[in-house]
């Protein structure tokens, strides 16, 4: 993972605050789009009619509409990825964009 802006003070880079990942913090910030990524946790692929019936069984009373919104707005910052079959929109998880902000902390 590269550095997108480096401060003049500092010498740290501020990527965090910038460009993906800051779409990255945006998307996770709300909590249906957060359902939304456990369930393709829970189950690799799904297509949208999945999702929309697996948020009404947990009490999110989205509609299909919101919930293509939601979608549209994780694969935005690459956190969801879609891939036809026919008709269908089949969705999966996408965890780099995850995994690259936890590099950013090592723990050592």
């Amino acid at each position: 993972m590269g550095c997108g802006s480096v401060s003049a003070l500092t010498g740290k880079c501020s990527l965090a605050y910038f460009g993906a990942v800051a779409d990255v913090y945006r998307a996770i910030a709300d909590a249906t789009r957060r359902q939304i990524l456990d369930l393709l946790v829970e189950r690799e692929e799904m297509t949208l009619f999945e999702i929309c019936t697996r948020l009404h069984v947990l009490g999110t009373g989205s509609s299909r509409q919101a919930v293509s919104q939601h979608l549209a707005v994780l694969e935005e910052c690459d956190l969801v990825r879609v891939t036809r079959v026919g008709r269908t929109k089949v969705h999966r998880l996408n965890t780099e964009p995850l995994r690259e902000i936890a590099q950013r902390w090592p723990t050592e």
